[in-house]
């Protein structure tokens, strides 16, 4: 099946290391940064910023109220990076892989670079490029951004 890998930038004004902290050690506080997107996170298994832990989200994309479980598979404290491994959930009935990093580029003086990507084994050649949830993603940066510039 047809796999496919896509990244997207965004600058951010607000500080890079408590972005990573959000993504790494409190992604239950994002629910009130970007409410209309994100509903809940749950800890299913393990500790908040551990590998290996289990995180069950529930969000609304594209209208729809929809799940996810997911694995931390990797932390990178120096490169301010988090990847999650989707196991469950929505994503599901279309991909058979998918996997979303999240990194903080904090640049000295200036703005912060977040880059998302997403490493994803479609079920189908029917499936479309998860480029919707990219946008998701970039509007959920952006929520905690404006959060944390308050």
């Amino acid at each position: 099946m047809a796999s496919g890998k896509m990244v997207r930038e965004v600058e951010i004004k607000s500080d890079g290391d408590v972005f990573h902290e959000i993504f790494r050690y409190k992604p239950h506080h994002i629910s009130t940064m970007s409410p209309g997107n994100i509903q809940g996170v749950d800890l299913h298994e393990g500790d908040w910023g551990t590998v290996g832990s289990i995180i069950f989200w529930n969000y609304t994309h594209d209208g729809k109220k929809k799940t996810a479980k997911d694995i931390i598979e990797a932390i990178d404290e120096e490169k301010k990076l988090v990847r999650f491994k989707i196991v469950e959930g929505d994503l599901m009935q279309l991909y058979k892989t998918f996997i979303i990093t999240v990194y903080v580029d904090t640049k000295l003086g200036g703005n912060n670079l977040v880059t998302w990507t997403f490493e994803y084994e479609k079920l189908s050649g029917d499936v479309e490029e998860p480029n919707s949830l990219m946008d998701f993603c970039i509007v959920l940066t952006k929520d905690i951004e404006a959060h944390h510039l308050k």
